[in-house]
């Protein structure tokens, strides 16, 4: 007789959470940073290729001729950027398992992801399109001359106010999402799913967190963009250790290359 097939195992709709401190941020900083130390090299060729990718945004809006849509193009950029470090989490889940990180192992990694990220880029597509809309419509209702710090004043807020929404929405969804799909075999809407939660039930963590990221990646761009060859990878395996602090995602089996 042929043995009836193995039923899957009853999952949770999202992957249950654990309550943070406030500074517990301050934790997935200090052990990316050992993260970056430990796996130099490949920081160092993830960071260059993060750092030519903001001299093409900017190369692009010059030759447009408009601050404003380079201004728009960069808050994309920080929309963008959690897609960009999905192999970066794979080069902290290989020094947690032991292993020497390579580019090789992390590109296999990637390449195993793929679909699911093809459907976050999409959404973050999306997003980054109405932003930009939403962006150059500001600047037509809010104009803003140059030189005139009023008007620039203005501007700035009432933008950074209608982008702080797009950036909430996917802030909260890109969190933990990522790098539950890179460590876990889930599917991105769980992933996505349980990330919001995670958000939502931990919002002083998230606090600092959020002021983490935006001094950092502040910090990269007021260098000409050096500083994203660090600070971008380093959030990045600072938000795999946040993963792994606050997200208990074993009722899902391990990815495997």
């Amino acid at each position: 007789m042929t043995e009836p097939a193995a039923t899957p195992p009853d999952r949770p709709f999202v992957a249950p959470c654990k309550v943070l401190s406030a500074t517990a941020p301050l934790g997935w900083l200090r052990r990316g940073w050992q993260d970056y130390r430990a796996a130099s090299t490949v920081s160092l060729k993830y960071g260059m290729v993060i750092f030519l990718l903001s001299v093409l945004v900017s190369i692009m809006a010059y030759a447009l001729g408009s601050y404003i849509l380079l201004l728009a193009m960069l808050s994309g950029f920080v929309l963008i950027a959690p897609l960009l470090a999905t192999g970066l989490y794979s080069v902290s889940r290989q020094l947690g398992r032991g292993e020497s990180p390579t580019v090789a192992r992390t590109i296999q990694r990637m390449r195993r992801t793929l679909g699911d990220d093809m459907v976050f880029a999409l959404v973050l597509i999306v997003i980054f399109l109405v932003w930009a809309r939403a962006g150059s419509m500001v600047h037509v209702f809010v104009p803003a001359e140059e030189g005139n710090l009023a008007d620039m004043v203005r501007f700035f807020a009432i933008g950074s106010a209608v982008g702080s929404i797009f950036a909430a929405f996917t802030f909260s969804v890109s969190a933990f999402s990522l790098p539950m799909v890179v460590d876990r075999d889930s599917d991105m809407i769980t992933a996505s799913v349980t990330s919001i939660n995670a958000v939502l039930r931990n919002k002083p963590a998230m606090v600092v967190w959020i002021g983490s990221i935006v001094m950092l990646t502040g910090l990269g761009f007021a260098t000409a963009g050096l500083g994203l060859i660090v600070t971008i990878p380093w959030l990045g395996y600072a938000t795999w250790h946040g993963y792994l602090e606050t997200v208990d995602a074993s009722d899902w089996p391990p990815a495997e290359i």
